[in-house]
């Protein structure tokens, strides 16, 4: 299986949301870590911008994100949750194997 593949996006929150935003996220790490092929999870408060987060999951493959989780019922209760706290919406980019491993 190897290290999988990471899936990074920085969370562009809302201003005043905030803490908001982590309770939801946090009903919402429930729902992500159920998934087929989820290896793992960091969600990271930006220090320069407080309204700016950075989550990365870790997921066997790009299929796992893309299509299991992305075409799930669960998805859409991901979204309910997370998908109103950010302006502009963020963009979802996928990462290999660690080179230096």
């Amino acid at each position: 299986m190897g290290q999988g593949i990471v899936e990074s996006v920085v969370l562009p929150v809302r201003p005043g949301l905030e803490d908001e935003f982590e309770a939801a996220f946090r009903e919402a790490s429930e729902i992500i870590a159920r998934q087929t092929g989820y290896l793992g999870h960091t969600l990271r408060r930006g220090v320069e911008h407080p309204s700016t987060y950075l989550l990365t999951v870790t997921w066997t493959d790009v299929d796992a994100h893309e299509v299991g989780f992305r075409g799930s019922e669960d998805y859409q209760e991901w979204k309910r949750l997370l998908h109103r706290f950010y302006d502009p919406f963020p963009t979802v980019l996928h990462y290999g194997e660690d080179l230096l491993a």
